[in-house]
């Protein structure tokens, strides 16, 4: 048995609610409307995730000073980090934890659009969501085509912001310079995935680029 199976009756709760949905609106816009839905219940994770990415930012200069002054001693580090950290209310955690606590969500999200075999009888200008592209013929291939082409589309973005906010990380520190490029991984990620997942895909990752603009710049 699958480790995500025990989400299963969430999952039951998310099908329910696209079916519903779908009896007054195309299946394919039900998916983006529970998306979005989801999405605005994680808003305050969200919130606080970018509080903790502007306190690390702005501690920044304080951090590196400490990291010369106790590069030969971790522990002292460790110690002079956390007290800084408390200082200002905050943890290094705090921008990680709400990340983390998204995961059962988008966990529920991917095994009600990957598991769900009533999707096969809704489609998307013709192609059944529960398609995948391999399967796909004609102009079935210029569906999954335009759908990877705006996951690119929206992959560059977040590349181009990513590159941008930790040019410095970058300089010394080959995950950074890796880091930007895993903005692409959506687009391999959607063509493993049927129609309605990908659709899932772009539709989170339009949000979460929305909404992370809103929220570094409020």
């Amino acid at each position: 048995m699958s480790v995500f199976a025990v989400l299963d009756p969430v999952v039951s709760v998310a099908h329910a609610a696209l079916a519903g949905m779908s009896q007054v609106l195309p299946t394919a816009a039900a998916i983006v409307l529970l998306t979005v839905g989801v999405r605005l219940l994680l808003h305050p994770l969200a919130r606080a995730a970018v509080r903790g990415e502007k306190t690390r930012t702005r501690l920044a200069p304080q951090l590196a000073a400490l990291q010369r002054r106790h590069r030969k001693d971790p522990a002292a580090l460790q110690k002079a980090t956390t007290e800084l950290y408390r200082s200002e209310g905050s943890s290094p955690l705090a921008g990680c934890l709400p990340l983390l606590l998204q995961l059962p969500f988008f966990s529920v999200m991917y095994r009600l659009f990957t598991n769900d075999g009533d999707l096969g009888g809704h489609g998307l200008f013709g192609v059944p969501l529960g398609e995948h592209v391999g399967a796909a013929h004609g102009g079935q291939l210029l569906v999954f085509l335009a759908l990877y082409a705006l996951l690119a589309g929206l992959g560059y973005v977040a590349f181009r912001r990513t590159r941008s906010a930790a040019p410095l990380d970058a300089a010394g520190n080959p995950a950074a310079k890796i880091a930007p490029y895993l903005s692409f991984g959506t687009v391999l990620f959607a063509t493993l995935v049927p129609l309605a997942a990908g659709l899932y895909l772009a539709t989170t990752t339009a949000w979460t680029l929305a909404e992370r603009a809103l929220l570094l710049r409020s």
